[in-house]
């Protein structure tokens, strides 16, 4: 059937966290990062339901995957058969995975400067498409004394690489393109 949901498992870098791929659009651009229950319930029903796992501790999602983080103590036979059990359900179902007034909002802040318009540029075209292979995504917060800080979300925060991929992927490749760029540093 053409209009079958699949939802595939995928291991991501960091070990207490999972990434569910589907075969749908879940969003247009971007990605939406919750931590908290209670900002997953007033913008997204289907985070609302994964955060009703127990050991669940953040939802991401992203144009087309889900990734749930879950606490230290989460046992993952739980969170993993229940996690994938609810994307699969709510998509066949053709349940609204983030309420419309919420649906669009832009993941960076920071202000328009020239120099920050090129950090989001470069977050946007070659950035965030990789780190979101993993199950992530990293936006940008702000620019202030040469310094860029960012967000890492989904299974970049407290990934044991996301130092590497920070300092030597995403700080070198934003100090080639902007030599106003000194330092790149996780908020």
């Amino acid at each position: 059937m053409a209009n079958e949901v699949y939802v595939s498992l995928e291991f991501t870098p960091n070990p207490n966290t999972l990434k569910y791929s589907v075969n749908r659009t879940l969003l247009e651009r971007g990605a939406m990062n919750f931590v908290q229950k209670a900002d997953a319930e007033q913008k997204s029903p289907l985070a609302a339901r994964l955060f009703a796992v127990p050991g669940i501790s953040g939802v991401m999602l992203g144009r087309d995957f889900v990734t749930v983080t879950k606490t230290e103590d989460g046992d993952w036979d739980v969170v993993h058969k229940s996690c994938s059990q609810i994307v699969e359900d709510h998509l066949v179902q053709g349940l609204p995975v983030v309420n419309a007034e919420f649906l669009g909002q832009e993941a960076h802040k920071g202000g328009s400067s020239e120099i920050e318009k090129k950090i989001r540029e470069i977050l946007d075209n070659e950035i965030r498409p990789a780190v979101a292979m993993d199950g992530g995504d990293i936006t940008f917060e702000r620019f202030e004394g040469g310094i860029v800080y960012l967000y890492m979300q989904g299974s970049c925060a407290g990934c044991p690489s996301s130092t590497a991929t920070l300092k030597g992927g995403i700080e070198a490749r934003l100090r080639e393109a902007i030599p106003e760029v000194v330092e790149v540093v996780a908020v």
